[in-house]
């Protein structure tokens, strides 16, 4: 089941447009994907933590699911996140997926109860005999409470369903055991999430990158990516300082962890793109913050990554 061509460059995560608790912003929606596909990205990453995956219905996953598959129509790479706490929920969305032609499912540990190596490539074991598709394992400790370890990578890799892996961890020195124990390694790949590690993670060998930032400039991430690969350090240098001023303001209005989130919607929303409705337990941005984060992309000038 192992794919032979290699899903490489930037795959967004993408937001979920919402109009409310129950319903999804269908028009932007539709414009959101035509907009990345427009911005070059190489796949389209839906119920991710991004996308809100956790705080969504079983109904609004799988709308979010056909309506996306249909209006991609094998254009690009779609993936899927069938992370749950229910073992038999995970396999129902992967089935339900596959049939409505998904390329991949995205499974991270199960949250809530934390498991150990031993019993998460057990969990893993037992789980991808049930999947329809190619499976990336995704690495994302602070939401989970569990680092996939390597050693259960390695005991699972060879699984013929078993793609590649995201890391969301910001851990390098993991990032880096990773590159080396998969050298060579060309059925599977490895993605980065923290856009900011995005450059620093091609440079030591990753495929790309699974980087929020996307759905707001995919054409941005698409550059430095494809700066690192052709060796121009300048380039690197000017679109990396860019990233960063995304970060340091777009990403970090208030005073919560959930900055990153409504930032992005918020910045979606201003940008005629989406509607900015953040699932519970969260809310959008008030006033006061959104008039910054329309400073803010004043300021970095954002119709220059359109």
């Amino acid at each position: 089941m192992k794919n032979s061509k290699k899903l490489k460059g930037i795959v967004v995560p993408l937001v979920t447009p919402l109009l409310d608790r129950a319903s999804l912003d269908i028009e932007g929606l539709e414009k959101l994907i035509e907009y990345v596909i427009d911005g070059g990205v190489k796949g389209i990453f839906v119920l991710g933590t991004t996308g809100e995956s956790p705080c969504l219905s079983y109904r609004l996953r799988r709308e979010l699911i056909e309506r996306t598959c249909r209006q991609v129509s094998g254009r690009l790479p779609v993936l899927v996140g069938i992370t749950d706490t229910s073992f038999v929920e995970s396999v129902n969305l992967a089935k339900y997926a596959g049939d409505k032609g998904v390329d991949y499912a995205v499974i991270a540990p199960p949250y809530y109860y934390k498991s150990d190596a031993p019993e998460l490539t057990e969990y893993l074991n037992h789980l991808l005999p049930e999947l329809p598709v190619p499976v990336y394992l995704y690495n994302m400790p602070s939401c989970t409470k569990v680092i996939i370890d390597i050693s259960t990578v390695k005991a699972v890799a060879d699984n013929e369903k078993v793609v590649g892996l995201k890391d969301s961890s910001a851990d390098m020195i993991y990032f880096n055991k990773l590159i080396q124990v998969f050298k060579g390694r060309d059925d599977f790949g490895i993605f980065v999430g923290p856009e900011e590690l995005l450059a620093q993670a091609v440079y030591t060998g990753a495929d790309g990158g699974v980087n929020g930032g996307a759905n707001l400039f995919p054409k941005l991430y698409n550059e430095l990516y494809n700066a690192v690969l052709a060796g121009n350090s300048d380039k690197v240098y000017q679109l990396q300082k860019v990233v960063m001023q995304i970060s340091m303001t777009i990403y970090s209005q208030g005073r919560h962890p959930s900055s990153y989130l409504k930032g992005l919607k918020a910045s979606l929303k201003i940008m005629g793109i989406c509607n900015d409705f953040i699932a519970e337990p969260f809310h959008k941005f008030r006033d006061k913050e959104r008039q910054s984060i329309e400073s803010s992309l004043k300021q970095l000038d954002y119709q220059k990554y359109l």
